[in-house]
């Protein structure tokens, strides 16, 4: 079971009608247009159409099952006062003090770039239940680091 934020199971659920009502049906033509042209084993545009084919059935079908498999988490029922899913959290790296802040969230949310981890991420499982002022250890491919909760908020 994977939890995921309302927005998230919007954007997946979105994805999925345009592959099957948009881009699917227009595979389906290239590839009878492709199998039109004539001998099959000679032909690239049949066997490129067949791949984006089995490219865009495969991508359905993912999206089908995290769409199964996932539930949306209301972010009222989340405690306030420690680390959990869909916490922004602000921390220091007490080896370095450097100050990070970062959003945790499920794996099918996780955008470095925007600051979002995985709550199965190293620093994410390290952060989990945790509360202001405490300090954990996450390891990490480089090591172990030391990090200290400063603020944990929520949007």
């Amino acid at each position: 079971m994977e939890y995921l934020s309302k927005q998230r199971y919007d954007e997946i659920a979105a994805e999925l009608k345009h592959l099957i009502n948009v881009v699917y049906p227009q595979v389906k033509d290239d590839l009878a247009e492709a199998r039109a042209q004539g001998d099959l084993s000679e032909n690239a545009g049949y066997r490129e159409a067949r791949r984006i084919q089995a490219k865009t059935i495969s991508r359905i079908r993912f999206l089908q099952k995290v769409l199964e498999h996932s539930r949306v988490i209301n972010s009222d029922d989340l405690p306030k006062d420690r680390v959990c899913l869909l916490s922004r959290v602000e921390f220091t790296n007490l080896s370095t003090n450097a100050r990070m802040k970062i959003e945790i969230v499920s794996p099918h949310e996780m955008d470095l770039e925007a600051g979002k981890i995985s709550l199965k991420s190293p620093i994410g499982a390290a952060l989990m239940g945790k509360k202001v002022g405490e300090v954990t250890e996450a390891r990490v491919p480089s090591g172990t680091l030391r990090l200290r909760i400063d603020s944990i908020t929520f949007d």
